[in-house]
Formats: C-alpha cells, structure tokens, sequence
C-alpha cells in the first residue's frame, strides 16, 4: 500500500465533517468533481469505502468514521511539524504562550525572560474552543488553559483556582445582591452547557422539564449580548468579567460554586523545554 497523502486526507476531512461534497468542494475551493477523484483514489489506495452515498445523503462508513478519528489527529501533527521547521528556520530562540481572556501570564513571562537572556516570548489569545487544539496543531508550546479539557495528548500541570460569578442582566431582580446561591438561580434560563455547572444542573434538571435549546456561542462578548438582552444567565470567570465589565449586566459572587482550575497544558509527544520552568512560574 503506497503512502497516504496528507492532502487527500485533508480533502477526506472537510467531506466526513460536512457529509457534503458540494459545500466541502466551497470550503476547500476546488471544484466537485476533483473533490470526488480526490476521495475515490483515496479510498482505492486504503482498499476501503468511506463514505455511502444514496439518495437520503452522504454518511460515512465503519471505515471513514476510523479514517477521522486518526486524521485529525495526524493532519494536527503535520501542521505542527512544519510551524516548528519554520520557526527554526527563523532563528533565535522562541517560546509561544497561549492564554485565555481574563488569565494575565505577564508577570511569569516576565520572570522567563528574566531567567534566559536573548529569549522572545510570543503570545496568542485562545478561547474555549481552541485552548488546547492550538498545543496540538503547534501554534503555541505551551496553553494556560480553564479545565475541564480533553487530557489525551497533553502533559498538563495545575496552577491555581478562580472563582465563577453568575451574570445578569443589570435589572435582574437579584442583581442588587452581594452574594447568592445556586438555588437562587435554579429556575432561571442558562446560556450554556448545564454539563459545565454540575451544582446548577443537580437542582435545575428537575425543575425545567422543557428546556429550550442553547445555542453556542464562540466569544465572551457574544456571550454578554445575550444575558444584557435578558435571555438568560450565565455562569463565568471572576477574571473574565472584571475584563468586560459594562453598565447592562451584573456579575455576582456565587459561593456554592465550586472554583475552576486554572492549568498550563503542553503536548506530550514532542519535548517543551522550558515548560516545567514556565509552569513553576506561572503558579507563583
């Protein structure tokens, strides 16, 4: 069997994810049918059906659903080959911080440079969605990240605890308060993955029967429009809010909700020198 090309699998991807050639040709900008050669030679030179096609849709066979699990994965590793390849080729030596907002590394960048004469610290702003993938596709060495995360992969080390406040819209009749409960807020509407608030979740499931849909949302300032228009709550960051504070909202001290784990996360396949130093640094 000749080797995989990493192209095709790519090719593969954008088709598993969107059981879609047409809309995966957009994404990719290459016609359908080259997409279409491209998948059949990849499914002659593997010796195996990945995708069934009939005319309810596209679906991906017990071998295409094997071929994403190890793609992306691979596809990841690959592009962190050739970030590293570049970033050498530049010269001089790098160390990449990602951080999420509201989570300050200053002081522990500081304290790095300090220590290493001669090293440029970058840094790149992440998110929920991304904090760990960008230790995983290379953009970064090393990610501070807010648990819970996927672990496989990572050599992850706690650095410290925050604590989470409820937001409100600012005309919310608990937002005068200066702490409250989670039985306080059980019957209200959450703008998030109940999975995320065990404590909300444990007294909510039982009163909310017919909880509407929670869409997603992919940035704090999404997040805020939303509880400020009143369609809802939302359980966040201390750091973040002291961040985003503004005149429609309120955040407030709920003191039954357990604290979120502040770690630094970087990958286990490939050495990270400094970041054991940096971890130690960043937990003072």
């Amino acid at each position: 069997m000749s080797d995989v090309d990493l192209r095709k699998l790519r090719y593969f991807v954008a088709v598993a994810e969107h059981l879609h050639f047409g809309r995966a040709a957009e994404l990719l900008f290459i016609a359908q049918p080259v997409l279409s050669r491209q998948i059949r030679a990849l499914e002659e030179e593997l010796g195996a059906q990945l995708f069934a096609r009939d005319r309810r849709g596209t679906a991906l066979t017990a071998a295409g659903e094997q071929l994403l699990l190890d793609a992306k994965p691979l596809l990841a590793s690959a592009d962190a080959l050739q970030r590293r390849v570049i970033r050498a080729a530049q010269g001089g030596d790098t160390f990449t911080v990602g951080f999420m907002p509201g989570l300050i590394v200053t002081a522990a960048v500081r304290a790095l440079t300090d220590r290493h004469p001669g090293l440029r610290v970058e840094l790149v702003r992440t998110g929920w969605f991304d904090q760990v993938e960008v230790v995983h596709d290379g953009q970064v060495d090393v990610s501070v990240v807010r648990l819970p995360i996927d672990p496989h992969g990572l050599i992850v080390r706690p650095l410290y605890t925050e604590p989470r406040v409820v937001v409100l819209p600012a005309d919310h009749r608990l937002a005068g308060k200066d702490t409250v409960s989670v039985a306080d807020l059980a019957h209200e509407h959450l703008l998030q993955d109940p999975d995320t608030i065990p404590e909300w979740r444990a007294l909510a499931v039982e009163l909310q029967t017919d909880r509407p849909t929670v869409p997603v949302f992919r940035s704090v300032e999404e997040k805020l429009e939303h509880v400020a228009a009143g369609s809802g709550i939302m359980f966040l960051p201390l750091s973040v809010m002291t961040f985003y504070t503004r005149p429609d909202i309120a955040y407030i001290p709920v003191p039954d909700l357990a604290p979120l784990q502040v770690s630094l996360a970087w990958s286990a396949d490939r050495p990270v020198p400094l970041a054991e130093e940096f971890a130690l640094l960043a937990a003072q």
